[in-house]
């Protein structure tokens, strides 16, 4: 199982990579934010990577998901269960939460891999690491993430529709960071493919409106793009979102 630990790959945020999924644990004045939970297997790293900051689990303060497919809500009932920690996700994603293989997509799940033998290695990985038994987030445990919700560190929180209906994005201005989730991603698991690019039709919602929420991540300015599946970028959004646009899945 592909499992990689990288800290401070942007000020104060840390990377967990596992099966080819990315976590992020973000340092706050009150203790750490996750952002997106893994597979379910992922949590075992998880609680590693949280102990090699010097922290448990009982530091962080929310789990915040980007958007509600089976590879970023993987813990987040473990985690809810166990630790008692809030889960925020978008409300156009909170059904999705609770049910997370009731995606959208607009071209057939199996029609990228089959095409794309690349990819064969990354999904077995996944499924590795309990892709297939992801158990979602009751809507009665979950609370609304929008532009206006409140969270630490200067958080920002930007709509980028499109690979889900509610997908979000996270902004730190003072950092120039910007995690985009599957808005953008720098390794697509359903093609193999990498560079920055947005995530094939297998996955994505409605690949116009993810193209077009493209402009909403290059407006943050940042210099460091976190992605969801994928290296981080560091040559800036903008050219990020220019590769992306030009290598559309």
């Amino acid at each position: 199982m592909t499992t990689r630990w990288d800290r401070d790959v942007a000020p104060g945020i840390h990377r967990l990579e596992h099966a080819h999924t990315n976590l992020y644990l973000v340092e706050t004045d009150g203790g750490l934010l996750l952002v997106d939970t893994g597979l379910p297997r992922s949590y075992r790293p998880l609680l590693d990577a949280i102990a090699d900051l010097g922290h448990t689990p009982a530091d962080i303060t929310a789990v915040v998901l980007t958007h509600g497919h089976f590879d970023h809500v993987g813990t987040a009932r473990r985690l809810a269960g166990r630790w008692d920690l809030p889960i925020l996700a978008p409300e156009l994603d909170r059904r999705l939460v609770a049910h997370p293989y009731r995606y959208l997509h607009e071209n057939s799940r199996v029609g990228a891999p089959l095409r794309h033998p690349r990819s064969w290695p990354l999904l077995g990985a996944m499924v590795g690491a309990g892709a297939l038994v992801v158990r979602g987030v009751p809507s009665r445990q979950v609370t609304t993430l929008d532009a206006g919700t409140p969270l630490p560190a200067g958080t920002q929180v930007i709509p980028t529709p499109g690979h889900t209906a509610g997908h979000v994005a996270l902004h730190w201005p003072d950092r120039g960071v910007v995690i985009a989730g599957d808005a953008l991603v720098t390794l697509d698991p359903y093609t193999g493919e990498t560079g920055p690019r947005i995530v094939a039709g297998a996955a994505t919602a409605d690949i116009d409106r993810n193209l077009a929420s493209l402009d909403a991540l290059a407006a943050t300015g940042a210099t460091t793009v976190l992605p969801g599946h994928g290296e981080p970028w560091h040559e800036g959004v903008a050219a990020a979102v220019d590769r992306a646009r030009s290598t559309r899945s």
